[in-house]
């Protein structure tokens, strides 16, 4: 895994991508206790990735790995309440759906390959 930093990581951007465009969907939802919930999920996805990448040890750095995995199966979860409230649309929630499963499926392939090098 050859990487400078976490900002090379395809999933930290992609991460970053989907929090930015969930935080703008949100912008306007009334619903106060959903909107906070899923911007935090988001957010944390790719806050995890950076800061366990900055830790000095893999494993820490694989710890975080699954906890931003989590995070993604959270906001997973959320969008599809958030569809089933009328939040979202539900385009959205099947857009925001994919992209979660595939940042887990990254995320997964991340915490491999660095499990394997050891």
């Amino acid at each position: 895994m050859a990487y400078q930093s976490f900002e090379d990581l395809q999933v930290w951007q992609r991460s970053c991508d989907l929090t930015v465009e969930i935080c703008q969907e949100l912008e306007d939802c009334r619903n106060y206790t959903s909107r906070d919930q899923m911007q935090r999920a988001a957010l944390s996805v790719p806050s995890n990735i950076a800061e366990g990448s900055e830790r000095d040890s893999k494993g820490d750095f694989i710890r975080f790995l699954r906890i931003a995995k989590g995070s993604a199966g959270e906001l997973r979860t959320q969008a599809y309440i958030a569809k089933r409230l009328n939040l979202i649309s539900s385009g959205k929630a099947d857009s925001y759906v994919k992209e979660t499963k595939e940042i887990g499926a990254m995320l997964q392939g991340l915490i491999r390959s660095m499990q394997s090098s050891t």
